[in-house]
């Protein structure tokens, strides 16, 4: 008797135990797969590109949910992915709101709060950054490790995992001709409205795609894994890049060109299959996203929302109809400009209009005209510089290049890619106006700094990374090449 008393006070003690064990094996696992520089939403086999092959987002899109209108809450490294981590826009991550940049500490993310509740946390490769984050031992996005095997294989049995995959692709530079050597033709090339018709840059498009195809294959590879051991029913895979394209016009950009990108989820557990979605998402919607699927509540400063509700919906189109809109912002990218002046962008996107308010109009949106730093060195920026006084190319370097008026407005039933401004004009005085005092709204509800007129506080945060004085950062990413050059 006294044994079975035993016996039944141990059962008795351990059964919250065995129940938080069963409700961990309940909660899904998380894989967060982002490439660095993939934009242009476009670019994907399943969003219509006819060159590039990209079977991995494809299956994801054909499993899960695609979401066309996803955007980036910057369309630059650091504070894109601190957004990511924070669920917050950028204007409220203080010096985190700039490229190699410093992590404020006092700023809570995702996997910190899912590893108090018990998951395992880790990264490969490129995660937060770049920048500097002195007052953390590690990365915001968890513990690193080698490769996702690695991580996998060290994975506590019962215990659910969440792991960021960060890649260096499709960042510059490229190796010139990869992509025709990889069998891809330039004459099938759909090149952008936005830059010029020539070979030079139908070939540097390929060598893009050929590191997007590398990206794509890379992430299958993590697939297999996960469905290797046993973990791919029960496991939210996101597929999507950080911003767009590094081409003139594109990242840094707040147009969809800078800021939209693919987006991809599947859960086969729990979302329904072949859908796709025309609600509009920001990066800054994913932590509390992830953080309810794991059953926790997002928390209170959290400026994202949840799409929990669109991803587990069984409806295509737009499921949500709040989701009516999506805000983007930019401040320092390079150090670009006489005393380390930020060029400051907002913008909000409906499904009709783009309106853009360009905080500093006086200053060059892409740099100073000496190398203008915030493009990144390609042979298409070589192109249109060097040919800048061709009347072919003179309106591309314009609109790549050249200043931009205080506001910009884009009607997107006639003007899809966003090149004709109609600011101004008699007949879009009303939208202009209503769309003026939603971002006016959005940037007092969210306290923005720059809500509230001019700030120099971005011009003055420091600058980590190479012609910054400091020190690059050692926890984000072993790539040489993730410096921004000329």
């Amino acid at each position: 008797m006294r044994r079975l008393l035993c016996l039944a006070v141990t059962l008795l003690v351990a059964a919250p135990l065995l129940a938080d064990d069963k409700k961990s094996d309940e909660r899904p696992n998380i894989l967060f797969c982002i490439a660095d520089d993939w934009g242009g939403w476009s670019h994907a086999g399943v969003l219509g590109d006819k060159v590039l092959k990209t079977p991995t987002f494809d299956s994801i899109a054909r499993h899960g949910v695609l979401l066309n209108y996803t955007y980036v809450p910057s369309p630059s490294c650091t504070p894109c992915r601190g957004g990511i981590l924070s669920g917050q826009a950028i204007h409220r991550l203080g010096t985190g709101g700039n490229l190699w940049s410093r992590w404020p500490d006092k700023i809570k993310v995702y996997p910190d709060i899912l590893e108090e509740a018990g998951y395992v946390v880790g990264y490969e490769r490129k995660a937060w950054g770049p920048g500097s984050a002195p007052g953390r031992s590690r990365n915001p996005a968890g513990n690193k490790f080698k490769n996702f095997q690695a991580f996998l294989n060290k994975l506590p049995q019962g215990k659910p995992f969440c792991f960021w995959s960060g890649s260096s692709d499709p960042h510059r530079g490229y190796a010139k001709g990869s992509g025709a050597r990889a069998g891809m033709d330039p004459a099938e090339v759909d090149v952008p409205p936005w830059l010029p018709d020539t070979p030079e840059i139908r070939n540097d498009i390929l060598d893009y795609y050929f590191e997007v195809n590398r990206f794509d294959r890379d992430i299958g590879q993590r697939l297999a894994q996960l469905k290797a051991a046993g973990k791919l029913d029960n496991t939210i895979v996101i597929m999507t890049g950080d911003h767009g394209m590094p081409f003139p016009r594109g990242k840094c950009n707040l147009y969809d060109s800078g800021a939209r990108v693919p987006f991809a989820v599947q859960w086969p557990a729990r979302i329904k299959a072949g859908r796709v979605v025309d609600d509009f998402i920001s990066f800054t919607d994913i932590a509390p996203t992830l953080l309810e699927a794991a059953g926790l509540k997002p928390l209170p400063e959290m400026t994202g929302r949840s799409f929990l509700d669109v991803l587990l919906s069984d409806r295509s189109g737009r499921v949500d109809p709040s989701r009516d809109k999506v805000f983007v912002e930019r401040e320092r990218h390079a150090i670009c400009r006489p005393d380390s002046q930020s060029y400051p962008v907002r913008m909000i996107r409906t499904h009709d209009f783009m309106y853009i308010r360009n905080l500093r109009p006086n200053l060059w949106p892409s740099g100073d005209p000496d190398i203008f730093r915030d493009v990144d060195g390609s042979p298409t920026k070589t192109e249109i510089l060097g040919k800048r006084d061709d009347p072919k190319i003179a309106p591309f370097f314009k609109l790549a290049f050249g200043k931009r008026p205080a506001e910009e407005l884009y009607d997107l039933s006639k003007d899809p890619a966003q090149i004709n401004n109609v600011a101004g004009k008699p007949q879009y005085a009303e939208v202009q106006k209503k769309l003026r005092a939603e971002l006016d709204k959005w940037m007092a509800e969210t306290k923005d700094p720059r809500a509230k007129g001019e700030t120099d506080f971005w011009d003055k945060t420091h600058y980590y990374g190479a012609g910054g004085g400091g020190i690059p950062l050692n926890l984000s990413t072993s790539f040489p090449h993730h410096g921004h050059r000329p």
